[in-house]
């Protein structure tokens, strides 16, 4: 049968083009990008550990760079992040030239500095871009071509390293330091050789001892001695 004109519509409506279907299956969560926005979110909201770093620094800088980190930590606002620059040290005595001794703090890693931090990339800067820093201690991410160095990836201190190191600086017990070497010249001020000179071939600062060739009846006789029975010839 066919319709009268006055039946047909004068105009047809457009239809509109195809909008891309988004299937949201039951139990499968929100789509994809609502799942990236939800897994950062986790992701920020999960606590901040702090971890202890070794930093190695230049030779004899570590009460600078330590003094210096602290004072940075608070002018770039990480401070918060940076909670504890040591510098582990354990007590000793040194033996001068003269045989007096004096008290000193003997460095239990020199050339290293510990800092107790939250790790991201602005405490990675502050400390790094520390005068006299060196660099963290991690492992090294060669570059894929060149010699050139790679970047060093910070790693954390284990519990154990760090328990380790921080019994040995509680340690009481002094060390005892002197400024003696194989080859160096010395003078016994006390003891049967007293008033012998000789030269030192070996030192045990852990037994506080000695040995040194000392001319006896014109023979070189090695003799072991206290470091209080001796003293350093210029």
């Amino acid at each position: 049968m066919t319709l009268p004109l006055s039946a047909v519509p004068e105009t047809v409506p457009e239809i509109e083009p195809d909008a891309p279907e988004v299937l949201e299956l039951p139990g499968e969560g929100p789509g994809p990008v609502a799942a990236d926005g939800a897994a950062e979110a986790a992701e920020s909201a999960k606590p901040q550990v702090a971890r202890w770093f070794a930093v190695q620094v230049a030779s004899s800088c570590e009460k600078k760079v330590k003094a210096t980190l602290e004072q940075r930590a608070v002018t770039l606002g990480v401070s918060n992040r940076i909670l504890e620059i040591e510098i582990p040290q354990t007590p000793g005595v040194k033996l001068k030239k003269d045989g007096s001794r004096q008290s000193i703090e003997e460095k239990v890693f020199p050339g290293y500095v510990l800092v107790r931090m939250v790790l991201d990339e602005d405490t990675m800067m502050a400390v790094r871009s520390t005068p006299n820093v060196i660099n963290f201690v991690g492992q090294e991410e060669r570059r894929a071509t060149g010699k050139a160095r790679g970047h060093i990836r910070p790693r954390p201190l284990s519990r154990q390293e760090v328990d380790r190191i921080f019994k040995r600086a509680a340690e009481k017990k002094p060390v005892l330091k002197v400024d003696l070497t194989e080859g160096d010249q010395i003078l016994v001020t006390a003891g049967p050789f007293k008033d012998f000179q000789g030269e030192v071939i070996e030192v045990s600062g852990e037994r506080s001892k000695l040995k040194a060739l000392l001319s006896i009846f014109g023979r070189e006789t090695p003799v072991e001695l206290e470091f209080s029975q001796i003293s350093k010839q210029s």
